[in-house]
């Protein structure tokens, strides 16, 4: 179960996983760098909240960073990142999904101090974004959806009907899961298993 009070996190990790509040968690095993990143986001006036089991620094009602962290590193992640300039080449891409790069990646505790001036210039960047509503350009590329997605949609006006109310980035959380398995029984399957989250409006990925 993931958490909702924020300092569970610092203390025992986000809940997701059975390493939660065990030494093996990876907010353990990153506790100095994630809390510098933590005095980072605070001190530039962010407003610090849980959202999806992690800590999300929002500002002018919008979301501005969220902190995470993996065995091999941790992570400071940037909203709206087609945005962001990033001068000093320091933002790096999620994963082959990912369209902009949107994250600074550290593998060591002393990253963020070693780049706290780096940090706080982008955090400026993306707080002026929010205060004057600028937004990135809409993504009018055309989703091209799995061969599986499309029959199991024709065969099933209800889906279809719920899949094309769904959000672009709802629609694209399943093509990007569907595209992950090799085999179609499997992606056969996850339809199957997806169809209840679909007529619920929800995205892959969401509970």
């Amino acid at each position: 179960m993931m958490i909702t009070d924020i300092e569970d996190y610092f203390t025992k990790g986000c809940g997701r996983c059975e390493r939660f509040g065990t030494g093996s968690c990876s907010t353990r095993i990153w506790g100095q760098g994630l809390a510098r990143l933590r005095d980072i986001c605070l001190s530039a006036e962010l407003r610090e909240t849980v959202k999806w089991g992690h800590p999300c620094y929002m500002h002018a009602g919008r979301n501005i960073v969220i902190i995470g962290a993996h065995r091999k590193d941790f992570r400071l992640s940037f909203f709206n990142a087609a945005l962001m300039k990033d001068p000093e080449g320091v933002l790096e891409k999620q994963g082959p999904n990912t369209q902009h790069p949107n994250m600074i990646r550290f593998t060591a505790s002393d990253g963020p101090e070693k780049m706290e001036g780096v940090i706080r210039a982008y955090l400026e960047e993306a707080r002026d974004y929010a205060e004057t509503g600028k937004k990135p350009p809409k993504d009018d590329r055309e989703l091209v959806l799995p061969d599986d997605l499309v029959d199991a949609l024709d065969a099933d006006p209800e889906l279809a009907e719920a899949f094309e109310a769904l959000t672009r980035g709802r629609k694209k959380s399943y093509v990007i899961n569907l595209n992950s398995a090799k085999k179609a029984e499997t992606r056969m399957n996850r339809i199957r298993k997806f169809r209840a989250k679909i007529l619920d409006g929800k995205g892959a990925m969401e509970r």
